[in-house]
């Protein structure tokens, strides 16, 4: 193949979750299938490149300075849910388990990758916290080392606010997995059973 194609291939394998013979099958729709618009396609990314930006609140992507969940006045303010990634807040938000708010850090702790607390969006959280008063956090962070040490960081990061109660989700999530490809059930369940983190 020619080196535009390889430069393309190259650019899909560098994408999350993606292979090299999913890059390949992609990139071969994309330029053989006449039904599929590529400037369609190029058009719809800079679009939400240009126009999403984190939400000023929780880290969740917003055309507005505060996400539609967080200005959702129906929802529980007094509670957060503390996420790693986008995607595990659309997995909870598809399960339809939890009414409240969330806050993205934008991983885990993990020095030995060199993910340390500046590199997070825990400023953002204490600011929350400070402003707004709260009942509850819920870690729904991977159940693995590094999920485990970034919910004890937050622990002493806010030692200062006593009333605050810390759960983790419970029943059904695996050791050393995450909340973004569990299925709603899952979800549902580790919600119901949380428990008092330790």
């Amino acid at each position: 193949m020619n080196a535009s194609y390889e430069r393309l291939l190259s650019i899909l394998r560098k994408l999350p979750g993606l292979g090299y013979r999913s890059a390949e099958r992609i990139s071969i729709h994309l330029l053989t299938d006449k039904n599929t618009s590529v400037e369609a396609l190029v058009e719809a990314l800079n679009d939400a490149r240009d126009t999403l930006n984190p939400c000023q609140d929780c880290g969740n992507l917003s055309e507005d300075l505060l996400c539609d969940i967080c200005s959702d006045t129906s929802r529980n303010a007094t509670s957060i849910c503390l996420v790693e990634n986008v995607l595990d807040l659309m997995a909870i938000e598809r399960s339809g388990t939890w009414k409240g708010l969330y806050h993205i850090l934008g991983g885990k702790l993990s020095p030995i990758h060199g993910v340390l607390p500046e590199h997070l969006n825990f400023s953002a959280l204490a600011r929350r916290i400070e402003h707004n008063g709260l009942d509850e956090i819920i870690f729904a962070l991977s159940n693995d080392i590094e999920g485990n040490a970034t919910c004890h960081y937050v622990q002493d990061l806010l030692s200062n606010s006593p009333n605050i109660k810390f759960t983790q989700v419970g029943f059904g999530l695996p050791s050393g997995g995450g909340v973004t490809f569990a299925d709603s059930n899952t979800l549902k369940s580790a919600f119901e059973t949380r428990r008092d983190y330790q």
